[in-house]
Protein backbone atom coordinates (compact mmCIF):
# COMPACT_ATOMS: atom_id res chain seq x y z
CA UNK A 1 0.00 0.00 0.00
CA UNK A 2 2.92 1.81 0.93
CA UNK A 3 4.32 1.99 -3.03
CA UNK A 4 0.50 2.75 -4.20
CA UNK A 5 0.26 5.92 -2.06
CA UNK A 6 3.45 7.14 -2.98
CA UNK A 7 2.78 6.50 -7.19
CA UNK A 8 -1.22 8.47 -6.44
CA UNK A 9 0.82 11.25 -4.90
CA UNK A 10 3.54 11.39 -7.93
CA UNK A 11 0.70 11.51 -10.20
CA UNK A 12 -0.03 14.97 -9.16
CA UNK A 13 3.35 16.25 -9.09
CA UNK A 14 3.05 20.24 -8.67
CA UNK A 15 0.15 19.67 -7.04
CA UNK A 16 1.54 17.54 -4.11
CA UNK A 17 4.80 19.60 -4.50
CA UNK A 18 2.87 22.53 -3.23
CA UNK A 19 1.64 21.42 -0.57
CA UNK A 20 5.00 19.78 0.30
CA UNK A 21 6.94 23.10 0.23
CA UNK A 22 3.75 24.55 2.23
CA UNK A 23 4.30 22.81 5.01
CA UNK A 24 8.73 22.68 4.52
CA UNK A 25 8.12 26.24 5.17
CA UNK A 26 6.12 26.28 8.38
CA UNK A 27 8.02 23.68 9.86
CA UNK A 28 11.29 25.46 9.07
CA UNK A 29 9.36 28.60 10.76
CA UNK A 30 9.07 26.20 13.55
CA UNK A 31 12.67 25.02 14.02
CA UNK A 32 13.85 28.86 13.76
CA UNK A 33 10.78 30.33 15.97
CA UNK A 34 12.26 27.69 18.59
CA UNK A 35 15.99 27.87 18.16
CA UNK A 36 15.78 31.41 19.83
CA UNK A 37 14.30 30.08 22.49
CA UNK A 38 17.03 26.67 22.66
CA UNK A 39 19.53 29.33 22.42
CA UNK A 40 19.03 31.45 25.42
CA UNK A 41 18.03 28.09 27.39
CA UNK A 42 21.31 27.16 25.97
CA UNK A 43 23.37 30.43 26.58
CA UNK A 44 21.94 30.53 30.07
CA UNK A 45 22.56 27.46 31.03
CA UNK A 46 26.09 26.98 29.66
CA UNK A 47 26.86 30.40 31.00
CA UNK A 48 26.03 29.88 34.86
CA UNK A 49 27.81 26.29 34.78
CA UNK A 50 30.96 28.37 34.29
CA UNK A 51 30.32 30.18 37.09
CA UNK A 52 29.71 27.74 39.88
CA UNK A 53 29.77 30.53 43.07
CA UNK A 54 27.36 32.72 44.35
CA UNK A 55 26.59 36.30 43.93
CA UNK A 56 25.63 38.76 46.43
CA UNK A 57 23.55 41.94 44.62
CA UNK A 58 21.47 44.61 45.86
CA UNK A 59 17.78 43.31 45.97
CA UNK A 60 15.92 44.19 43.06
CA UNK A 61 18.77 44.28 40.85
CA UNK A 62 18.26 42.53 37.46
CA UNK A 63 21.69 41.88 36.73
CA UNK A 64 24.85 43.23 38.38
CA UNK A 65 25.74 45.40 36.21
CA UNK A 66 22.72 47.56 37.52
CA UNK A 67 23.37 46.24 41.31
CA UNK A 68 25.40 48.41 43.77
CA UNK A 69 26.55 47.37 47.84
CA UNK A 70 28.71 48.96 50.49
CA UNK A 71 32.33 48.07 50.11
CA UNK A 72 32.77 46.80 53.23
CA UNK A 73 30.21 44.25 53.71
CA UNK A 74 33.10 42.09 51.93
CA UNK A 75 34.77 42.03 55.66
CA UNK A 76 31.83 40.46 56.95
CA UNK A 77 30.97 38.05 54.06
CA UNK A 78 34.25 37.08 54.69
CA UNK A 79 32.84 35.91 58.75
CA UNK A 80 30.11 34.25 57.81
CA UNK A 81 30.39 30.42 58.30
CA UNK A 82 31.01 28.65 54.54
CA UNK A 83 32.37 31.45 52.90
CA UNK A 84 36.05 31.12 51.49
CA UNK A 85 36.53 33.41 48.96
CA UNK A 86 35.18 37.00 48.80
CA UNK A 87 35.65 38.62 45.42
CA UNK A 88 34.24 42.53 45.37
CA UNK A 89 33.61 43.60 41.65
CA UNK A 90 32.68 46.67 39.55
CA UNK A 91 30.94 45.95 36.24
CA UNK A 92 30.11 49.58 34.32
CA UNK A 93 29.51 50.07 30.32
CA UNK A 94 32.44 51.56 27.88
CA UNK A 95 31.27 53.70 26.16
CA UNK A 96 34.04 54.82 23.65
CA UNK A 97 37.50 52.44 22.26
CA UNK A 98 39.95 53.70 20.07
CA UNK A 99 37.60 56.36 19.65
CA UNK A 100 34.62 54.03 18.50
CA UNK A 101 30.65 54.12 19.81
CA UNK A 102 30.50 50.70 21.94
CA UNK A 103 26.51 51.10 21.22
CA UNK A 104 26.77 47.39 19.57
CA UNK A 105 28.13 45.70 20.68
CA UNK A 106 27.95 46.26 23.75
CA UNK A 107 31.44 46.44 25.78
CA UNK A 108 31.48 46.02 29.64
CA UNK A 109 34.43 47.65 31.79
CA UNK A 110 34.75 44.26 34.82
CA UNK A 111 36.92 45.21 37.99
CA UNK A 112 38.10 42.62 39.91
CA UNK A 113 39.77 42.82 43.59
CA UNK A 114 42.94 40.77 41.78
CA UNK A 115 44.28 39.35 45.22
CA UNK A 116 40.50 37.76 46.06
CA UNK A 117 39.99 37.03 42.62
CA UNK A 118 43.20 34.99 42.44
CA UNK A 119 42.01 32.82 45.73
CA UNK A 120 38.87 31.14 43.29
CA UNK A 121 38.80 27.85 43.15
CA UNK A 122 37.14 28.54 39.54
CA UNK A 123 37.50 31.71 37.33
CA UNK A 124 35.82 31.37 34.19
CA UNK A 125 37.71 33.97 32.54
CA UNK A 126 41.17 32.86 34.06
CA UNK A 127 40.59 29.13 32.66
CA UNK A 128 39.39 30.77 29.53
CA UNK A 129 42.98 32.65 28.66
CA UNK A 130 43.69 31.72 24.92
CA UNK A 131 46.99 34.14 24.92
CA UNK A 132 49.14 35.78 27.29
CA UNK A 133 48.32 35.97 31.36
CA UNK A 134 45.54 36.39 33.36
CA UNK A 135 45.52 39.27 36.12
CA UNK A 136 48.45 38.98 38.86
CA UNK A 137 48.50 40.52 42.30
CA UNK A 138 51.09 43.23 40.69
CA UNK A 139 48.91 44.27 38.50
CA UNK A 140 46.78 46.04 40.84
CA UNK A 141 47.12 49.88 40.90
CA UNK A 142 48.06 49.54 36.69
CA UNK A 143 46.03 49.75 34.15
CA UNK A 144 47.02 46.34 32.43
CA UNK A 145 44.05 44.29 31.13
CA UNK A 146 42.69 41.14 29.63
CA UNK A 147 40.38 41.33 26.81
CA UNK A 148 37.84 38.98 25.24
CA UNK A 149 39.28 37.46 21.95
CA UNK A 150 35.77 38.84 20.36
CA UNK A 151 36.76 42.41 21.24
CA UNK A 152 40.64 42.27 20.33
CA UNK A 153 39.59 40.98 17.09
CA UNK A 154 37.14 43.67 16.70
CA UNK A 155 39.70 46.43 16.85
CA UNK A 156 42.78 44.06 15.44
CA UNK A 157 44.32 44.23 19.32
CA UNK A 158 46.85 41.84 20.37
CA UNK A 159 49.05 41.08 23.42
CA UNK A 160 51.02 43.68 24.30
CA UNK A 161 49.07 46.46 22.12
CA UNK A 162 47.71 49.35 23.78
CA UNK A 163 43.66 50.10 24.09
CA UNK A 164 42.38 53.54 24.11
CA UNK A 165 39.14 53.01 26.58
CA UNK A 166 37.08 55.82 28.04
CA UNK A 167 40.16 58.47 27.35
CA UNK A 168 42.44 55.57 29.20
CA UNK A 169 45.30 53.69 27.46
CA UNK A 170 45.26 50.31 28.80
CA UNK A 171 48.04 47.58 28.11
CA UNK A 172 46.75 44.21 26.96
CA UNK A 173 48.12 41.28 28.96
CA UNK A 174 46.02 38.62 28.17
CA UNK A 175 43.20 37.58 25.94
CA UNK A 176 40.23 35.00 27.08
CA UNK A 177 37.34 33.36 25.31
CA UNK A 178 34.35 31.20 26.27
CA UNK A 179 32.71 31.32 23.14
CA UNK A 180 29.64 32.88 25.28
CA UNK A 181 27.46 36.22 24.45
CA UNK A 182 26.86 37.02 28.19
CA UNK A 183 30.84 36.88 29.07
CA UNK A 184 32.64 37.64 25.77
CA UNK A 185 32.13 41.63 26.16
CA UNK A 186 34.26 42.10 28.98
CA UNK A 187 37.59 44.38 29.88
CA UNK A 188 39.07 43.37 33.09
CA UNK A 189 41.33 44.99 35.13
CA UNK A 190 41.95 45.80 38.54
CA UNK A 191 39.07 47.25 40.77
CA UNK A 192 40.80 50.27 42.07
CA UNK A 193 42.15 51.34 38.60
CA UNK A 194 38.49 51.14 37.23
CA UNK A 195 37.30 53.17 40.19
CA UNK A 196 39.54 55.37 38.93
CA UNK A 197 39.25 55.14 35.64
CA UNK A 198 35.55 55.45 36.01
CA UNK A 199 35.27 57.56 39.23
CA UNK A 200 32.96 54.88 40.46
CA UNK A 201 32.17 55.41 44.21
CA UNK A 202 34.88 54.31 46.33
CA UNK A 203 32.24 52.84 48.95
CA UNK A 204 30.53 51.08 46.85
CA UNK A 205 30.74 47.78 44.51
CA UNK A 206 28.65 46.28 42.49
CA UNK A 207 28.25 43.02 43.83
CA UNK A 208 30.17 40.00 45.63
CA UNK A 209 30.82 36.90 43.93
CA UNK A 210 31.95 34.11 46.78
CA UNK A 211 32.87 30.76 46.92
CA UNK A 212 31.66 28.66 49.39
CA UNK A 213 34.35 26.47 52.29
CA UNK A 214 33.59 23.57 50.70
CA UNK A 215 32.41 22.27 47.67
CA UNK A 216 30.22 20.03 49.04
CA UNK A 217 28.29 22.53 51.52
CA UNK A 218 25.31 23.47 50.35
CA UNK A 219 24.82 26.28 48.41
CA UNK A 220 21.43 27.21 49.71
CA UNK A 221 22.51 26.87 53.64
CA UNK A 222 25.24 29.72 52.83
CA UNK A 223 22.55 31.38 50.97
CA UNK A 224 20.90 31.78 53.89
CA UNK A 225 23.12 32.39 56.33
CA UNK A 226 23.83 35.37 54.25
CA UNK A 227 20.59 36.53 53.69
CA UNK A 228 19.77 36.41 57.52
CA UNK A 229 22.96 37.95 58.36
CA UNK A 230 22.48 41.10 56.38
CA UNK A 231 18.09 41.23 56.92
CA UNK A 232 18.09 44.18 58.31
CA UNK A 233 20.80 46.30 56.28
CA UNK A 234 19.49 49.07 54.23
CA UNK A 235 21.46 50.65 51.24
CA UNK A 236 21.05 54.85 51.10
CA UNK A 237 19.91 55.34 47.09
CA UNK A 238 22.12 58.28 46.93
CA UNK A 239 24.79 55.16 46.82
CA UNK A 240 22.72 52.01 45.17
CA UNK A 241 20.47 53.24 42.37
CA UNK A 242 22.07 52.39 38.93
CA UNK A 243 19.68 52.93 36.55
CA UNK A 244 19.97 50.91 32.88
CA UNK A 245 21.30 52.72 29.88
CA UNK A 246 17.45 53.50 28.37
CA UNK A 247 18.90 52.61 24.61
CA UNK A 248 19.91 48.83 25.82
CA UNK A 249 23.07 47.72 25.18
CA UNK A 250 22.52 47.69 21.43
CA UNK A 251 23.41 43.59 20.98
CA UNK A 252 19.59 41.53 20.47
CA UNK A 253 21.25 38.69 21.88
CA UNK A 254 22.51 40.16 24.79
CA UNK A 255 19.64 42.77 25.34
CA UNK A 256 17.05 40.11 25.38
CA UNK A 257 19.38 37.64 27.87
CA UNK A 258 19.43 40.74 30.26
CA UNK A 259 15.72 41.31 29.63
CA UNK A 260 14.78 37.69 30.40
CA UNK A 261 17.19 37.87 33.44
CA UNK A 262 15.82 40.76 34.34
CA UNK A 263 12.03 38.89 34.36
CA UNK A 264 13.10 36.22 36.24
CA UNK A 265 14.93 38.19 39.08
CA UNK A 266 11.66 39.98 39.30
CA UNK A 267 9.04 36.81 39.40
CA UNK A 268 8.19 35.73 42.75
CA UNK A 269 9.93 38.45 44.57
CA UNK A 270 8.27 42.07 46.32
CA UNK A 271 9.98 44.95 46.44
CA UNK A 272 10.27 47.63 49.31
CA UNK A 273 9.06 50.72 48.10
CA UNK A 274 8.71 54.47 49.75
CA UNK A 275 5.81 57.12 49.31
CA UNK A 276 7.97 60.01 48.63
CA UNK A 277 10.79 58.47 46.32
CA UNK A 278 13.51 59.25 49.02
CA UNK A 279 14.77 57.02 52.03
CA UNK A 280 16.43 53.71 52.05
CA UNK A 281 16.11 51.25 48.94
CA UNK A 282 14.97 48.03 49.58
CA UNK A 283 16.44 46.13 53.11
CA UNK A 284 19.18 43.15 52.67
CA UNK A 285 21.40 41.55 50.34
CA UNK A 286 20.10 39.34 47.52
CA UNK A 287 22.25 36.28 46.74
CA UNK A 288 21.67 34.02 43.79
CA UNK A 289 22.95 30.76 42.38
CA UNK A 290 23.02 29.44 38.88
CA UNK A 291 20.29 27.09 39.85
CA UNK A 292 17.95 30.22 40.85
CA UNK A 293 18.40 31.67 37.48
CA UNK A 294 18.01 28.47 35.44
CA UNK A 295 14.89 27.23 37.51
CA UNK A 296 13.49 30.86 36.83
CA UNK A 297 14.29 30.12 32.82
CA UNK A 298 12.09 26.91 32.95
CA UNK A 299 8.97 28.65 34.32
CA UNK A 300 9.43 31.80 32.23
CA UNK A 301 10.18 29.41 29.18
CA UNK A 302 6.32 27.88 30.10
CA UNK A 303 5.31 31.13 28.88
CA UNK A 304 7.26 31.74 26.22
CA UNK A 305 6.10 28.53 24.89
CA UNK A 306 2.31 29.62 24.34
CA UNK A 307 3.92 32.80 22.44
CA UNK A 308 5.65 30.64 20.10
CA UNK A 309 3.13 28.10 19.54
CA UNK A 310 0.70 30.65 18.49
CA UNK A 311 3.20 32.00 15.73
CA UNK A 312 3.71 28.51 14.56
CA UNK A 313 0.41 27.68 14.95
CA UNK A 314 -0.31 30.55 12.20
CA UNK A 315 1.37 28.98 9.68
CA UNK A 316 1.02 25.22 10.42
CA UNK A 317 -2.96 26.05 10.20
CA UNK A 318 -2.53 27.38 6.54
CA UNK A 319 0.23 23.91 5.48
CA UNK A 320 -2.85 21.76 6.79
CA UNK A 321 -5.85 23.46 4.91
CA UNK A 322 -3.08 23.21 2.08
CA UNK A 323 -2.77 19.26 2.56
CA UNK A 324 -6.46 18.77 3.35
CA UNK A 325 -7.74 20.90 0.06
CA UNK A 326 -4.93 18.47 -1.97
CA UNK A 327 -6.71 15.62 -0.65
CA UNK A 328 -9.90 16.76 -0.89
CA UNK A 329 -9.16 17.52 -5.10
CA UNK A 330 -7.69 14.32 -4.99
CA UNK A 331 -10.05 11.95 -3.88
CA UNK A 332 -12.97 13.99 -5.77
CA UNK A 333 -10.64 13.32 -9.06
CA UNK A 334 -10.20 9.53 -8.27
CA UNK A 335 -14.00 8.70 -7.02
CA UNK A 336 -14.66 6.04 -9.35
CA UNK A 337 -11.00 4.87 -8.50
CA UNK A 338 -12.52 4.24 -4.89
CA UNK A 339 -15.60 2.82 -6.49
CA UNK A 340 -14.10 0.10 -8.22
CA UNK A 341 -11.54 -0.58 -5.30
CA UNK A 342 -14.79 -1.00 -2.83
CA UNK A 343 -16.25 -3.47 -5.43
CA UNK A 344 -13.17 -5.44 -5.62
CA UNK A 345 -12.96 -6.09 -1.98
CA UNK A 346 -11.54 -2.80 -0.28
CA UNK A 347 -13.20 -2.02 3.40
CA UNK A 348 -13.67 1.33 4.52
CA UNK A 349 -10.51 0.98 6.69
CA UNK A 350 -8.66 0.11 3.29
CA UNK A 351 -9.69 3.17 2.31
CA UNK A 352 -8.95 5.35 5.03
CA UNK A 353 -5.59 3.89 5.43
CA UNK A 354 -5.01 4.80 1.84
CA UNK A 355 -5.83 8.64 2.09
CA UNK A 356 -3.93 8.92 5.19
CA UNK A 357 -0.91 7.58 4.19
CA UNK A 358 -0.92 9.64 1.30
CA UNK A 359 -0.89 12.69 3.44
CA UNK A 360 1.08 11.64 5.94
CA UNK A 361 4.31 11.19 3.46
CA UNK A 362 3.17 14.42 2.51
CA UNK A 363 3.49 15.34 6.32
CA UNK A 364 7.27 13.72 6.55
CA UNK A 365 8.68 14.86 3.58
CA UNK A 366 7.82 18.41 4.80
CA UNK A 367 8.59 17.49 8.33
CA UNK A 368 12.27 16.09 6.78
CA UNK A 369 12.53 18.96 4.78
CA UNK A 370 11.67 21.74 7.38
CA UNK A 371 13.88 20.82 9.45
CA UNK A 372 16.59 20.58 7.56
CA UNK A 373 15.94 23.92 6.18
CA UNK A 374 15.59 25.21 9.57
CA UNK A 375 18.67 23.90 11.02
CA UNK A 376 20.63 24.96 7.99
CA UNK A 377 18.99 28.44 8.36
CA UNK A 378 20.42 28.71 12.02
CA UNK A 379 23.51 27.62 11.25
CA UNK A 380 23.77 30.27 8.78
CA UNK A 381 22.42 33.30 10.70
CA UNK A 382 24.76 32.10 13.44
CA UNK A 383 27.65 32.30 11.33
CA UNK A 384 26.76 35.29 9.72
CA UNK A 385 25.91 37.10 12.76
CA UNK A 386 28.17 34.87 15.70
CA UNK A 387 28.63 37.91 17.94
CA UNK A 388 24.79 38.93 17.90
CA UNK A 389 23.01 35.87 17.15
CA UNK A 390 23.23 32.45 19.17
CA UNK A 391 20.03 30.07 18.42
CA UNK A 392 20.82 26.43 18.95
CA UNK A 393 18.09 23.85 16.75
CA UNK A 394 19.14 20.27 18.65
CA UNK A 395 18.47 16.66 18.33
CA UNK A 396 15.09 17.25 20.52
CA UNK A 397 13.86 19.59 18.29
CA UNK A 398 14.19 18.22 15.05
CA UNK A 399 13.05 15.44 15.84
CA UNK A 400 10.17 16.49 17.12
CA UNK A 401 9.35 18.73 14.00
CA UNK A 402 9.79 15.45 11.75
CA UNK A 403 7.13 13.33 14.24
CA UNK A 404 4.90 16.96 14.29
CA UNK A 405 4.72 17.25 10.71
CA UNK A 406 3.70 13.50 10.27
CA UNK A 407 1.27 14.08 12.67
CA UNK A 408 -0.18 17.28 11.26
CA UNK A 409 -0.23 15.69 7.60
CA UNK A 410 -2.08 12.73 8.53
CA UNK A 411 -4.69 14.81 10.21
CA UNK A 412 -4.74 16.91 6.89
CA UNK A 413 -6.03 14.07 5.16
CA UNK A 414 -8.10 12.50 7.85
CA UNK A 415 -11.49 14.61 6.87
CA UNK A 416 -10.97 13.76 2.72
CA UNK A 417 -10.03 9.59 4.03
CA UNK A 418 -13.56 9.67 5.49
CA UNK A 419 -15.41 11.61 3.15
CA UNK A 420 -14.15 8.84 0.78
CA UNK A 421 -14.40 6.22 3.26
CA UNK A 422 -18.40 6.32 3.70
CA UNK A 423 -19.04 6.55 0.03
CA UNK A 424 -20.79 3.58 -1.89
CA UNK A 425 -18.92 1.71 -3.84
CA UNK A 426 -22.03 2.47 -6.72
CA UNK A 427 -22.72 6.06 -5.67
CA UNK A 428 -19.01 6.53 -6.31
CA UNK A 429 -18.95 5.25 -9.47
CA UNK A 430 -22.37 6.92 -10.35
CA UNK A 431 -20.92 10.01 -9.07
CA UNK A 432 -17.59 9.82 -11.37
Amino acid sequence: MLKFAFRNLMSRPVRSTLSLLGLTVAIAGMVGLFAVKGGLEKTVNDTFRLIPGLTVMQPGSPVPLFSKLPADWGDELRGIEGVAAVNPQIITRANLIEGRSTFSPPRLLVGFEIASRLQLRRDVYREKVVAGRFLRESDAGTFNTVVSEQIARAFNKSVGDELVCDGRTLHIVGIYNTGLPLLDVAIILDLDSLRQMTRFDPRSVCVFYLETSDPSVDDEVVKRRIERHFANRTIEKSDATAKPPAAGTGNPAVDFSLWILGQLAANGRQETKTGNGSGPSPTGVEVRTGDDWTAKLDEFSADLDIFLAIMTGIGVTIAVLSIINTMLMSVTERIIEFGILKANGWSRRDVLKLITLESGLIGIGGGIGGAVAGWLAVQGLNAYWPDKLHLFAGPGLLGFSVAFATAVGMLGGLYPAIWAMRMMPMDAIRRG
